[in-house]
Order: structure tokens, then C-alpha cells, then sequence
């Protein structure tokens, strides 16, 4: 997005570096990576940064409002629901699609957030790598708000460890060595010294959890939370969650509840210039023009569901639309130049929120390419220059 810097790369650009870029991954956690990384970073200009930033605040600032947990309350599915102290969201995220009729007129949209973290330890081995596989003008960093990868570092073993002992803090997910993340799991492991367990291997006694470690019960005193629980391996499980997790003695970071709180639901109720409108079926008063909506279920896993090309008899046949919002459409505009066509682009913001500051701020991104209709894998076989990067920023 920033001419220059895409023409140098591209011109610069080396097959035998990337492929080398990929073989260091693969030697240092073999078959662990289990998605595409696209060959380029992204260089975003300053003017886009601080829309997609002051887009972020204007959320925080209704997610800080005292009525905030009350306008959320029916979003967390009754199945769902942990009890205990929900605290406040130590990790959320905010994806914004990058739209507009020209690149000298590309803007952000706010497309999806989530009160739940991301590929946080990958996303900072990722920004090494790339600085290391090309050449990434000095002024220009992955990171925000003077942070850098040691500082990143400490502030993910303040937020995530606490005060504890690693071997009491667990990454919880279902089915680790199953999921496409898994990497990310195994560098959070070795960054802070954790371990990753599966939820059918946690233990219940009383209000404590425990899991097992060489042979021994290990008590969990803080679960740094992975785990989604529309996740289709999570089926078998679905009637014991509750019974496990509700009113223990740990803490959550961040508490599953806020997955619900901060994610589509809050759309609707939202209203801002870089953000699509978007309506909870049920309280449609009129129909829109379908052509330029996107119907999205509120409770699906990995994007499972949406549909782009609406027609009234699919919302006719939805039992229950109140999980269901119509948003309105943005077009994805090809911004990043590659050898052959154009690639549509997608940036992640990661938001931390340390304990004892008012407001969560922005640390570090994730970006994906797409030359499909969508972002994701399914809509980019056969294609290069497509998958996950990371945006880099220019620093003041």
C-alpha cells in the first residue's frame, strides 16, 4: 500500500530466500505449520493505521461503558455461560478489510472483533523471520506503542503468567495437535514455559482443577484460554462444560465469556464511519437490498456459515434469527501489487489490556492475502502471494 516500499520488494523478491524462510520453520517446529504464509509482508501508511486505531478506541469506549455488560448479556449462549468473576478481556482483536474504489482512496472497515487472543507468540517469530528473509526499512516495525519483540515478550509473561509458577498456568484447547494453530501453541510454550493441555484431560475436585504432569496432579491456578467452544471436536463435551469450569478458584485470561460479549454481536449497536452497518435479523423493519449485504451467524467456528450471495428464501428458512446479522457488504479492494494479479488484504490488530491500566492498547498485528472471494484457505487454492503475513507500520 505504500508504492515504493511494494515496488522495492517486489523487485527485490527471491523465490530461494522464502523457500529458506520456510525450511528454518519446519526445522525448528517440524510439521507444525499447517497454513500458507504469504510471501510478502504488508507496509501500511499512517493514514490507514490511525483510522483503524481510532475506529479500536471508539469500541473500547462502549466496551468501558457501565451498561456495556448488560447490552451484552443475551450473547452468551446459556450452554455456554461460565459462572465465577469474568474479570475484564486481557486479549481482544480487531479485523479490518481494506476497501475503496482506488488505492489512493483505500479505507478501513471494521469487519469482525473478538474478546479472545490470536497467534500472539507466531505473529512475533513471524516478524523476525520476515526482517530476516528481506529487507524491512529500519523506521518501520510490526509492533505499536514503542513496543519491540523483548518488550512484547515480558508484557505476555506479566499478562498471562501473573505471578504464578509456569507449570500452574496452562494454554487450554481441545484437541491441540488437531488444530490448525498448533504452532502458535508450541512457540507459546517455549516463550513462557507453559504447557498446553486438552480440556478432556483437566480434573475437577471441588472448585479446584487439576491436570496431570509427569505422573504427578498439578493444580491450575490460571488458564490462558485457546479454546472456542463451537469448536466441532467440542460436541462430545458440550454437556460437561459448564460442570467443569463454573465457579472455580483459578483465573481466566481472558474468561470465555468475553468471547461472546466482544465479537459480531456487538455490531448492530455500533455506530461509526469505518464500521459496516449491521442489524440482527429479527429486528429488521425493512429488507435491505440483499446484493449488498452479507448474512453472518453469530455462533459458527471458523467463519462457517456466511454468506455473500443472500437471497430472501435463505433468511426465510433461519429458525432462529436472532442469531443471524445482515451486515452491510464491503468490497475487498486488491491493494498489495504481486506478480501477477492484484491481493486483497486483511489486517488483525491485537489489543492486551495489562492489569492496572485503564484502557487495553494496541501491540502487533496479523495480516492475510486473498485473491479469492474471501480470505481463507478455501478460497485461495492454486495461488501464490495469498495466506497469513504481517503488516508493518512506519514508527513516529
Amino acid at each position: 500500500m505504500i508504492p515504493l516500499l511494494r515496488h522495492s520488494f517486489n523487485q527485490q523478491f527471491r523465490p530461494d530466500k522464502y523457500a529458506g524462510m520456510l525450511d528454518r520453520i519446519e526445522k525448528e517446529y517440524p510439521h507444525m505449520l499447517d497454513f500458507r504464509i504469504a510471501e510478502t509482508p504488508v507496509f501500511i501508511p499512517n493514514v490507514i493505521l490511525r483510522k483503524m486505531m481510532d475506529t479500536c478506541e471508539y469500541v473500547i469506549d462502549r466496551i468501558l461503558s457501565p451498561t456495556f455488560k448488560k447490552l451484552t448479556a443475551e450473547s452468551i449462549p446459556e450452554k455456554f455461560r461460565i459462572g465465577g468473576p469474568e474479570e475484564y478481556p486481557q486479549f481482544m482483536v480487531f479485523d479490518f478489510g481494506i476497501f475503496g474504489t482506488d488505492s489512493a482512496n483505500a479505507e478501513p472497515m471494521l469487519i469482525e472483533l473478538q474478546g479472545f487472543p490470536s497467534l500472539l507468540a507466531y505473529q512475533s517469530m513471524l516478524s523476525e523471520l520476515m526482517r530476516d528473509y528481506t529487507h524491512i526499512p529500519e523506521q518501520y516495525s510490526s509492533y505499536l506503542n514503542g513496543y519491540d519483540a523483548g518488550s512484547h515478550q515480558q508484557l505476555l509473561k506479566d499478562i498471562i503468567l501473573g505471578k504464578e509458577d509456569p507449570l500452574s498456568v496452562i494454554l487450554l484447547e481441545i484437541l491441540p495437535e488437531k488444530q490448525k494453530t498448533r504452532i502458535d501453541f508450541a512457540i507459546t510454550e517455549k516463550m513462557l514455559g507453559i504447557k498446553t493441555v486438552c480440556f478432556s484431560k483437566i480434573k475437577r475436585e471441588g472448585n479446584s482443577l487439576y491436570y496431570e504432569w509427569q505422573g504427578k496432579k498439578q493444580k491450575i491456578s490460571r488458564i490462558f484460554n485457546r479454546m472456542i467452544f463451537e469448536d466441532p471436536f467440542l460436541i462430545q463435551y458440550q454437556d460437561s462444560i459448564n460442570d467443569l469450569f463454573t465457579n472455580t478458584d483459578l483465573t481466566w485470561v481472558s474468561h470465555p465469556n468475553w468471547y461472546y460479549r466482544i465479537s459480531k454481536y456487538l455490531l448492530p449497536f455500533l455506530d461509526h464511519p469505518n464500521i459496516p452497518a449491521s442489524w440482527f435479523l429479527d429486528e429488521l423493519k425493512e429488507m435491505p437490498r440483499l446484493s449488498d449485504h452479507v448474512l453472518k451467524p453469530l455462533y459458527s467456528f471458523a467463519g462457517a456459515g456466511v454468506n455473500l450471495d443472500v437471497k430472501l428464501e435463505d433468511i426465510e428458512k433461519i429458525e432462529h434469527p436472532r442469531e443471524w446479522i445482515l451486515q452491510r457488504k464491503v468490497n475487498y479492494l486488491p491493494v498489495i501489487q504481486t506478480p501477477d494479479e492484484a491481493a486483497k488484504l486483511e489486517i488483525r490488530l491485537f489489543y492486551y489490556w495489562p492489569k492496572g491500566m485503564p484502557r487495553p492498547i494496541a501491540i502487533h498485528n496479523l495480516a492475510r492475502l486473498s485473491k479469492g472471494s474471501m480470505i481463507g484457505t478455501r478460497y485461495n487454492k492454486d495461488k501464490d502471494w495469498v495466506g497469513g503475513s504481517i503488516a508493518f507500520f512506519e514508527q513516529p
